[in-house]
């Protein structure tokens, strides 16, 4: 079968050639640069928090790890589990909400799981890497959903609120994951041609990618749950 053409990250990475291929877009790397120096402007906590999500998307578009999520859809899914579960949230941090009347956080809820489905329905996921603008709407829509919604969620005062946005997306997450572990056949054609140089059937691919979304993927959205629940019980106990 011919190889599907990837708009980004090249060519699907092969194991003899993975570790030659990092992606050095001079537009991506200056993108970063100016990001870099925008969080150097942060309070110290910020800046923390910027630059982790600063690592992370070298590590997701210049690694190569961007190769290899054109060769396998498991390894792309983790591309955005990263992107929207790491980086996101980090960038809350780094970038809070400051100003009160931002759209409702179900709102939010509701707009980053329409996008992340839509994403990852086969015919959108397959036009979303036939281009390079396509590419990048993409992901800006999966990571800007995901940073407004994490902003949302990271404010103090709301953290009744933002515990039932955890659950609504820790839930919506798993149910996409668990349609694709058991989904009876490949849906996502654009990786048929390159999941044997990995030694993986392209239906195998597929499942690994579903329980990254159904499983890992929630360890995140998880953690900061039990966090907001422990900090809204300490700050409820009488002080002695």
């Amino acid at each position: 079968m011919p190889e599907s053409k990837i708009a980004y990250c090249g060519p699907a990475a092969l194991p003899d050639d993975l570790w030659t291929r990092w992606n050095l877009d001079p537009l991506l790397l200056a993108t970063l640069v100016t990001l870099a120096i925008v969080v150097g402007r942060c309070r110290s906590s910020e800046a923390r928090a910027g630059f982790g999500a600063i690592g992370l998307l070298l590590l997701i578009f210049v690694s190569p790890l961007c190769a290899m999520s054109s060769a396998l859809f498991s390894v792309r899914v983790l591309h955005h589990v990263l992107l929207i579960a790491a980086v996101a949230p980090l960038l809350a941090l780094a970038f809070p909400r400051r100003a009160v009347g931002s759209l409702p956080i179900v709102v939010l809820v509701a707009g980053h799981a329409i996008t992340l489905w839509l994403w990852h329905t086969p015919g959108l996921y397959t036009w979303g890497l036939a281009s390079v603008p396509a590419y990048w709407l993409m992901q800006m829509t999966l990571l800007g959903s995901a940073w407004l919604l994490w902003r949302a969620i990271l404010v103090p005062s709301t953290s009744g609120s933002a515990l039932i946005a955890l659950v609504a997306t820790i839930g919506q997450m798993g149910l996409l994951g668990a349609l694709i572990v058991f989904a009876p056949r490949p849906l996502y054609l654009v990786h048929l041609a390159s999941t044997a140089s990995w030694g993986l059937e392209p239906l195998a691919d597929q499942q690994v990618a579903g329980l990254l979304m159904w499983v890992p993927a929630m360890l995140p959205y998880l953690g900061v749950g039990v966090w907001i629940a422990w900090s809204s019980l300490r700050s409820s106990e009488p002080a002695l």
